[in-house]
Parts: C-alpha cells; structure tokens; sequence
C-alpha cells in the first residue's frame, strides 16, 4: 500500500497555515512545509514564518533547514521532504506537505527526476552574468521566448530558476515546461489527498495588503537591515525574495519605506497571481474556495474528501 501523503497548496496569504494547523490536529498529522524562503534561517517576518504559539504543538518540518548565504533547491527540498514523510509515518502519523511553491511540491508528489548538470557549467554560468550585466529582466525575456508557459509561473528576479530553464532548454531541446508536465503524467508514489485553497481575488489582495502592514509592525525593516549587518548580500537567493528585496532600496536610501511597501504589496500581488496560475494546472485533487466559507466549513469539506482519499479514520459521532 502507498504512503498516504496530504498537500494543501494555495496562493499566499490565503489561510493554508491556519487550515493546516487545524487539519493536523484532527487526523494526527506534522507538517512539511513547501515554500522556498522558510527554509532559510533568521528569515522569519518577511516569510510569513509560522511561530511556536501558532503551531498549538503541531510539530513542523522543512524550517530553518540553511543559512541565508548557503544554497538550497528544489532537488534538496525533494530529498529532506522524503525522509521527513518517512520520519512522520514511522511515529504513525500522517504527512502533511503545506505551501505555495508549487515546483517543490511537484517534486515530491510525482517525484520529478532531476538532471543535474555534470562538468561543464559554462552556459549556467554565462546566464548569471547576463543577468549581473544586463539585469534579471532581460534574462527573463529569454525564456519568455523560448518558453512561455514556464515563464508565466516565475518570477523575473528568480534568476536561479529562469536559468535552470534555459539550461535544460540548451543541453537537450526540449522546453522545461514540457519535461513537467511529463513528470506530472507519472503515477504519483503516494495515497494523495491534494487541497487547493482559493478564495475571490478582490478579497485575497485585500488580506495580502493587510499581512504586509502586519509585516512592517513586527519588525520587518529591522529584520532586513539585521540580515545586512551580518553580510548577507542583497544579490543572495535569499535575498532576492519577496518582502527583502524590496525593503533593501529603502535602507540604501534609495526610496522612501512607504514607497518600498507599496512596491512589495504590488510584488505579493503579481506573485500570488503566478501562484493561482501554477496551481490552476493542477486539476487534480479538492478545490476549496474561502470567500464565503467559514474556516470550520472549510475543514469539514477537507476531512470529508480525505477520508474519500482512504487516508485517516472518519470520525463517528455519538448522538
């Protein structure tokens, strides 16, 4: 028999902590979480980090894994997640993968196989060149380019993934958004319960807006200028995500901080519109949309199709 595996993926700022949590602590389960800034170290407002007290003693996963200077990709993200799945089965609870990057989760749903380049690393290292010279923008619009599928689900600033892509592209012709969608016609390793949150758009930039003001009161600034102090460079992986590069210009004095909040709500926006995009690819699996539903309906439907899943015991009730 499979491993059950549960995700819950959604855009950001849609209520998948909170969901989660509730979930976890009704079928027993821990958390994995899958997104690609909380797994690095003193990073923790502008990630929208879950904190002790919000976790209700619901261990979680796949936090504080590396330094901000050190590197970290999806095949890591791929091979930590397997064994913490593995981890959280032998206790006889259920695994439960949470977030919004939707490559990662990919990578461990269908177990994506990942090429990784041997010797000769001149066209990767041409491409981050290009991107010091001429900006991350303009090697962007390459892969538009060349791929434009791909494209649409990342950022212009990921350099990292915009490269990978045209390195795929270059060593074997075939387009990286292609490779995927053959990945995803793979039977999946798991008993799978995939749960994607969605919720009215007008309404979603509207709680994103608010969690970045949240952001800016608990010390986001301080946080980035701290990082600063300590020597992680603004050109970092790390660095370069949202909530931190947007805030840097500020404590350069390039900008004013109203200026910098206003460019990062813009940022989050755009960036949970690629987010929908990604998972709107994703047909299957449960679809719960937040907008008029309460979060207990919420969870009620999520258990209901879990147990459709054959994962976890459905509750009797007494009466």
């Amino acid at each position: 028999m499979k491993q059950p595996l549960i995700v819950i993926g959604g855009p950001t700022a849609c209520g998948k902590t909170a969901l989660s949590i509730a979930l976890a602590k009704r079928i027993g389960g821990e958390i994995i979480s899958a997104d690609s800034m909380q797994v690095y170290r003193y990073m923790d407002i502008g990630t929208a980090k879950v904190t002790q007290e919000e976790m209700q003693g619901v261990k979680h996963y796949m936090l504080d894994e590396v330094l901000p200077n050190e590197s970290f990709h999806a095949m890591m993200f791929q091979q930590k997640a397997k064994a913490y799945i593995q981890e959280i089965a032998a206790k006889g609870k259920i695994p439960i993968l949470v977030g919004g990057t939707g490559f990662y989760i990919n990578a461990v749903v269908y177990d994506n196989a990942f090429t990784e380049t041997q010797g000769d690393d001149t066209y990767r290292n041409s491409c981050y060149e290009f991107a010091k010279t001429q900006g991350s923008e303009a090697l962007y619009r390459k892969l538009e380019q060349i791929d434009p599928d791909y494209a649409a689900t990342v950022h212009h600033h990921n350099v990292k993934r915009v490269t990978r892509a045209l390195e795929y592209y270059h060593q074997t012709g075939e387009l990286f958004s292609v490779h995927n969608a053959k990945q995803k016609e793979k039977p999946s390793p798991y008993q799978l319960a995939q749960i994607i949150l969605t919720m009215d758009r007008a309404l979603l930039y509207q709680r994103i807006e608010q969690r970045v003001d949240i952001m800016i009161e608990q010390g986001l600034v301080q946080e980035v200028k701290w990082l600063l102090e300590q020597g992680y460079d603004p050109s970092l992986v790390s660095m370069q995500g949202l909530g931190y590069k947007e805030i840097v210009p500020y404590l350069q004095g390039k900008c004013t901080l109203q200026e910098a909040v206003t460019q990062l709500k813009t940022a989050t926006r755009r960036f949970a519109k690629r987010q929908l995009t990604w998972f709107r690819g994703q047909s299957e699996g449960l679809w719960v949309d937040l907008t008029h539903q309460s979060a207990d309906m919420a969870l009620e439907d999520m258990l209901e199709y879990i147990w459709q899943q054959g994962i976890g015991k459905k509750e009797t009730k007494e009466f």
